[in-house]
This record gives C-alpha cells, structure tokens and sequence, in this order.
C-alpha cells in the first residue's frame, strides 16, 4: 500500500529525531549528565533480569563509570534505521570511542571501535531507546595495535572477542565460501527498507560480554 505524504513526512521526521537521539546518548554519557541520559531509554527498560527502570539504569552507569573510566568521548556514524511500523524501528549504528581508563600502572588511553543493534519505540509522541546491543571489533591502548586474536585488551583484565563479526552471518560464510566457479554468481538485492533483516539472515544475537 502506498504511503501517503502525512506518512512519508512522519517517517522522515522519525528518523530524524532517532539520528538526534544516538547523538544526544554520545554527549549526555560523556559529559556524566545520567538524568539527560537514561531519559533517552523506554521508561520500562530492562537493565538486568532483575531490575527495571530509569533508576535502576542510572545506578548501573553511575557505578560503572566511576569504577572504569575517567573520561570518554563516543563519535557515532553510519547510521541506518529501518522501521517495523509507525512507532517500532531498528538500527545499526558505528561508533567510535576513546576513554582515559585507570590500570595497575596508571591511566591508559583506550580506543575502541564497535556497532550497536538499536530498537527504538515511540511512546506518547517521542522516540526512545528501547534496546543497545553493543557489539565490539576491539579495544587497546593507543599506543598498541590490537592485531590477532582476541581484541578486546582493557588495562588489567584478561583478553577477550567482542562479538563484532557475529552479528551477520555475512562475515563467516565469506571465508567459509570462495568462489569455486568461472561465473561469478549474482546476488538477489534486499527488499526495500528491509537491509539489515536481510544482512541478518535469521541470525541469533550475539551474547556480548560485559566490560
């Protein structure tokens, strides 16, 4: 069914007001501003088995933060936001990230890069952050390329993978598939507004390992 202008300019301004919600996570998290920030998410959100709601997602960050970090920065981009209907979306988003992190031997600088697996819900005419699943390619001292195996390298902790590949199925059957053929075979294209469930092919979520 074809949507009409009223839908069109709703979409748009949804997915304008999302891109401004990733934006306003990145500075609120990094300034320590945590009433501006858990205000991004659902009312409702579940931040462990046990526990539910803003408050409790403050305390959770209040804690990690001051044992963790001294200071960060998040530079959000590539952004796409698709839509399971007028007040449901997902999305991914990259960001990259830099924290001042204590250790054993002083502060290091952590850089990172990662994705997040968004959802996104609309409640009483404003988007929230329904869900993050943050999903890691690594993390390392600056001054330390983080080549090989396991690149997830915090300042005294053990190394671990970060889940960055295990979001789509794409990145495994790549290696797993060369082309053994003359003809090069032709791919069928996603569905419009429908790339990412396309790219995840049914693929369970990751399990994402706590920093």
């Amino acid at each position: 069914m074809e949507e009409s202008v009223e839908q069109r300019l709703d979409r748009l301004e949804s997915i304008e007001e999302i891109r401004q919600l990733v934006a306003k996570y990145a500075l609120s998290l990094d300034m320590r501003d945590l009433d501006a920030h858990v205000n991004l998410f659902a009312e409702d959100i579940r931040v462990s088995r046990e526990c539910v709601g803003r408050a409790h997602l403050k305390r959770w960050l209040d804690d990690t933060l001051r044992l963790q970090f001294t200071g960060t920065s998040h530079h959000t981009g590539n952004h796409i936001i698709e839509f399971d209907d007028a007040d449901n979306a997902h999305g991914i988003v990259y960001s990259k990230n830099e924290h001042e992190t204590p250790s054993e031997d002083g502060d290091e600088w952590v850089i990172m890069q990662m994705i997040y697996w968004d959802n996104y819900q609309r409640v009483d005419g404003r988007w929230y952050f329904r869900r993050r699943l943050p999903c890691y390619w690594y993390a390392t001292d600056l001054n330390k390329p983080p080549t090989g195996e396991q690149k997830m390298r915090w300042p005294d902790r053990e190394r671990y993978d970060g889940a960055w590949h295990q979001l789509f199925p794409s990145w495994s059957k790549f290696w797993a598939t060369p082309p053994n053929a003359d003809e090069p075979e032709v791919a069928t294209p996603a569905p419009l507004n429908n790339f990412l469930e396309t790219m995840r092919a049914d693929a369970p979520f990751p399990r994402v390992q706590v920093r």
